[in-house]
């Protein structure tokens, strides 16, 4: 139960070795006029590879993260890194902030100060993941971790808290709503059209619900189709070969780049600072976390445990909005809803002050 103050402070071998492979890296032939239809373009990928090593400056960013209360902590025999920054008001709100994949803690740098003045933050790196590394075994599902993260408040002292999450993060906010409910005040989650499309492929029968020859419906379905055939191949591998891609992965800085900006480029709709995202690159690659990531996405995947339904106050924001998203989402009427007409699958990045708004507005009514 003893919880550890932490501090990042990567050796400076590591950054030379860094340096070292992609100044020596092997480039793959491009065939002409592809664009990003089968990945990465080339040059796109040499000019963020050449500033990953020229200039980025990765001191600054871990200056940038130690500038927070970092700590880890044992939990179900699983190293636990998260940060914590309390709020200078004693009577603000406690709130949990859990990631997703391909990102990190470092995702929501741009949003601490947002949200500081009304709550105690909690952003713990999900198992398998940056400094919550190695990963202790297998079986780290979204519920195991939404366990972890009620017995983490617990032993920071909340007895009542807000979850917020997307992506993973979502549905790991949501198990922890449904498991620890009598100590959750509220759930609130952040979704787009393409990713709720793109959950939608996993729900059974969804597919045959639609109406092609409605619209809304029609779009839908477009979108589960272009996901399935063009969009889902990173997480069919992970989600079927982990240790394979992982040995690529942990070996491979350009590999570790290529896996995490495409998802980046398809992913966003307002532009995110190169780096912001080669923070989050260099997490993965300086901690080997590729490889352990995508066991955890392989648990998931095999998992039948889904948790059950939360009982707590839920609320949505949902950017990049259109139509589609209020009939994949079969939110109850005295659901909070939010849309937004810009940002996507990474909100805390992209529109920090608007996501952070929505917190203060869902939260604040349950005080």
């Amino acid at each position: 139960m003893d919880i550890e103050t932490f501090r990042i402070a990567i050796p400076a071998a590591d950054l030379d070795y860094l340096h070292h492979r992609l100044a020596n890296a092997r480039w793959p032939a491009e065939l002409p006029g592809t664009g990003w239809t089968r990945g990465v373009p080339l040059d796109h990928l040499r000019d963020v590879a050449d500033y990953w090593r020229r200039g980025f400056d990765w001191r600054a960013q871990e200056a940038r993260l130690n500038a927070y209360p970092q700590f880890t902590t044992e939990i179900d025999g699983q190293r636990i890194h998260f940060l914590h920054v309390r709020s200078q008001r004693g009577d603000a709100t406690p709130l949990l902030i859990t990631h997703g994949y391909p990102s990190s803690v470092a995702e929501f740098l741009g949003l601490i100060e947002e949200l500081t003045d009304d709550f105690h933050l909690v952003i713990p790196s999900l198992p398998g993941y940056a400094f919550s590394t190695p990963l202790a075994g297998t079986g780290w599902t979204m519920a195991r971790t939404a366990r972890a993260w009620a017995e983490l408040m617990r032993r920071l002292g909340y007895e009542r808290y807000g979850v917020h999450g997307g992506d993973v993060g979502a549905g790991i906010s949501g198990s922890l709503a449904g498991i620890d409910g009598p100590h959750v005040i509220g759930l609130h989650v952040v979704t787009d059209p393409w990713t709720a499309a793109a959950t939608a492929t996993f729900i059974p029968g969804m597919a045959e619900r639609l109406d092609v020859g409605d619209p809304v419906d029609k779009l839908i379905k477009d979108r589960m189709d272009a996901f399935r055939t063009d969009g889902s191949g990173y997480l069919s591998i992970m989600n079927s070969r982990p240790q394979t891609i992982g040995y690529g992965l942990a070996d491979s800085p350009l590999l570790q780049l290529a896996w995490i900006a495409e998802k980046f480029e398809e992913w966003t709709d307002l532009p995110i600072d190169r780096d912001q995202m080669l923070t989050t690159v260099s997490l993965y690659w300086f901690t080997g976390s590729g490889v352990s990531a995508a066991h955890t996405l392989y648990d998931q995947a095999h998992s039948s445990e889904w948790g059950s339904a939360p009982a707590v106050p839920q609320a949505f924001s949902v950017f990049g909005s259109d139509e589609t998203v209020r009939k994949l989402i079969p939110a109850p009427a005295e659901t909070h809803w939010a849309e937004h007409e810009r940002g996507r699958h990474f909100p805390a990045m992209e529109a920090p002050a608007e996501l952070a708004a929505d917190l203060r507005a869902f939260f604040g009514s349950l005080k």
